[in-house]
């Protein structure tokens, strides 16, 4: 285990009115579920995903991820990066169960629990169940519980608000724990590389880049109003974030509206082979997305952003949710062919799953957002 960012046994040094938010997020989960059940792939580069040619990696663990291996990478990308991947089938039903046994954990020390998706939840534990007072503790005491039942590892980020304890739980991955105490915000952002921002995504950090931007400190140097020029309405979550700042709250019962992702191309596609191709890759990881939100929905929407900028959209609703993904993908291909042939060439494609609809308890409902871009 490693740790950072002040001595953990203290009891916090917490201000009086910050919250003590944890932010839990398993290693590797899918990969290291396919390891921990089948011995033999101990120790090995191992793949969830499909491993045809349409295939992507769903997870992959840290000793794929040493040769470049990524989610969301076409598998046979990963396998020009890793000559010796192993790839499994995805369990999502096995991923649901055990991630079922991690949220007891959580619950077991407060019901201010907000999953994002089967491996990760944020968790408020300024007033903690088994009234133990220090959220650093609780954080080990969550990680040590969570290794005994599951047999599996989870990294851990201890703040006073979700930005923060987010990225903490990145920072000594895996097997890690790393605390950011009130009045040590603001410092630890200015180090932080841009690309570590959620919702910074590669291009985002290129024209940061061509700006000047490199780390949190080159944020907080700017004013809003230069911010806001550049970055339209994504400046001011830039201007709070660099100044370590987030007033979202624990939420253990909003209801996510939809799951989806969008691929953005090196170059512009019109041609409807590759389309079709593409749109295969999308399924993939877009299902892969539904899956670890544990989402259902009868809306799939089509986005196209064509060459020219403009934005285009299609969506069929059913009148049942769509329980597989045969039949996400069957929606999805016939919404393009829909369009097909295309006025123009596109740079991006996306699709969307909305008007969802979730079994579980209020706890397991997450907040209304995109779970992730491709």
């Amino acid at each position: 285990m490693s740790e950072g960012q002040g001595n953990p046994d203290d009891t916090d040094g917490e201000a009086d009115g910050l919250r003590k938010i944890i932010h839990v997020d398993m290693d590797a989960f899918f990969a290291s579920v396919e390891q921990r059940d089948n011995p033999e792939l101990r120790g090995k580069p191992v793949a969830v995903g499909g491993s045809s040619g349409r295939g992507v990696v769903a997870a992959a663990s840290y000793e794929a991820r040493r040769f470049g291996v990524r989610s969301a990478m076409p598998s046979v990308t990963a396998k020009r990066l890793c000559p010796d991947l192993i790839f499994c089938k995805s369990r999502f039903d096995v991923y649901r169960e055990v991630s079922q046994q991690i949220r007891a954990i959580f619950r077991h020390h407060t019901d201010l629990v907000e999953p994002l998706s089967l491996d990760e939840a944020y968790l408020d534990v300024t007033e903690d169940k088994l009234g133990i007072g220090s959220a650093t503790r609780i954080a080990e005491l969550i990680r040590q519980e969570i290794r005994a039942k599951t047999r599996l590892t989870a990294s851990a980020g201890v703040s006073y608000n979700k930005f923060l304890a987010k990225i903490a739980s990145d920072q000594n991955k895996p097997d890690g724990l790393c605390v950011i105490r009130p009045g040590q915000g603001a410092a630890f952002v200015a180090e932080l590389p841009i690309r570590r921002f959620h919702g910074v995504g590669p291009k985002g950090a290129e024209k940061m880049a061509r700006l000047g931007i490199e780390t949190g400190g080159d944020i907080a140097a700017k004013e809003i109003e230069w911010l806001r020029a550049h970055f339209g309405s994504f400046a001011d979550y830039l201007y709070r974030a660099a100044r370590g700042i987030d007033l979202r709250p624990v939420r253990s019962s909003r209801i996510r509206k939809s799951v989806g992702g969008e691929r953005t191309f090196s170059r512009d596609l019109s041609a409807g082979a590759e389309l079709r191709e593409t749109m295969e890759d999308i399924i993939d990881i877009v299902w892969g997305y539904i899956e670890r939100a544990e989402a259902r929905g009868r809306t799939v929407t089509l986005k196209m952003k064509y060459s020219d900028f403009q934005i285009f959209s299609r969506a069929k609703t059913l009148d049942q949710p769509i329980a597989s993904k045969a039949e996400f993908a069957a929606v999805g291909r016939a919404l393009l062919e829909e369009v097909l042939p295309l006025p123009m060439p596109i740079r991006l494609m996306g699709l969307t799953l909305s008007k969802l609809e979730r079994g579980g308890s209020e706890e397991d409902k997450r907040p209304d957002a995109q779970l992730s871009l491709l």
